[in-house]
């Protein structure tokens, strides 16, 4: 068992730097880059968007040397050790498959794009929102992650508290805050993780006991953020507490739900068994087994979908 322990490799990119306030808006994490996506997916026609995406990609493989090699890194543990060219090929399905995500997932901020979906485990997801109860949803950076309106319906006045990374533009930040706030019809709260604000999960922890949804990551702690060290693939895997530590004081169970690109349009909505968290007299060991229970699904959802875990950083030391 594993008590937990403070970040010790941030997640979230630097905000400093001279390029970034030199070029502001225009700068790689600037919010131009992220309206001239939205935008240019309104305007071209459909059949662009193939090629359009495979040039794209093309030119982020060859670019993006240090995420080419996370890639083949991490997924060596899910699919075994490969050769030159079969690690090539690994690198290129995952990065055109996150351009496609991606993509689509502006579309459907935009409102251009309803995804139809395949629903498994709904019986779950039926049981967990019955009654006033809250329920904290545990994800992982899998496929259509972000796509939130591809999940079933919600009761009547129940809010969905989505928790992201902050964004390093604030104007780019607030962006996606509008985006996805207005395609939910306002059934969402997004909230940007800032360890400064000490009232955070307070307000969260809140949320939850008034019956309201919160929807986490399980598979990638955020900058300064406590972790535990689980196992997946045999290996230790740091994951974040936050998960298991608001479903535990909330009395609320934790709901695994995975959301994969299943083509154009499509996504499998995969809902697992709902976990409890225990309340013992050992705290660190209750939050210790849940997030263990949590990273045993996301690896069955990395393996079920490998070419679909956005991992970008090396998650382990060798």
């Amino acid at each position: 068992m594993t008590s937990p322990t403070p970040a010790t490799k941030p997640h979230a990119p630097e905000t400093g730097g001279r390029l970034r306030r030199f070029l502001g808006d225009f700068h790689v994490t600037g919010v131009f880059w992220y309206s001239l996506h939205i935008r240019g997916l309104q305007v071209i026609p459909e059949w662009t968007k193939f090629p359009v995406i495979h040039i794209f990609s093309a030119f982020f493989f060859i670019a993006l040397r240090r995420i080419r090699s996370a890639i083949a890194f991490n997924l060596v543990p899910v699919l075994g050790p490969a050769g030159w060219w079969e690690r090539q090929r690994r690198i290129w399905l995952t990065m055109k498959t996150f351009a496609w995500c991606l993509n689509e997932r502006y579309e459907n901020l935009n409102g251009d794009l309803e995804l139809e979906a395949d629903i498994e485990g709904e019986e779950f997801w039926r049981d967990a929102v019955a009654g006033d109860q809250g329920l904290v949803v545990v994800t992982a950076h899998i496929g259509h992650w972000e796509v939130g309106a591809q999940l079933p319906t919600l009761r009547e006045g129940q809010m969905v508290h989505v928790v992201r990374e902050a964004e390093v533009d604030p104007k780019a930040q607030e962006l996606i805050r509008r985006l996805m706030q207005d395609v939910s019809g306002g059934r969402f709260q997004v909230h940007f993780s800032d360890e400064a604000d000490t009232t955070f999960g307070a307000r969260l922890l809140a949320a939850l006991r008034r019956g309201d949804m919160v929807a986490l990551q399980g598979d990638r702690p955020r900058a300064g953020g406590q972790t535990l060290t689980t196992r997946m693939f045999d290996r230790d895997f740091s994951v974040p507490v936050g998960p298991a530590a608001l479903a535990r004081a909330a009395r609320v169970p934790l709901l695994p739900v995975f959301i994969f690109r299943d083509g154009r349009s499509r996504s499998c909505v995969s809902i697992r068994r709902p976990i409890e968290v225990e309340r013992t007299t050992n705290r660190d060991r209750d939050l210790q087994t849940a997030m263990q229970t949590v990273t045993t699904e996301v690896e069955s959802a990395i393996r079920f979908r490998p070419h679909q875990w956005f991992c970008f950083n090396r998650v382990w030391k060798n």
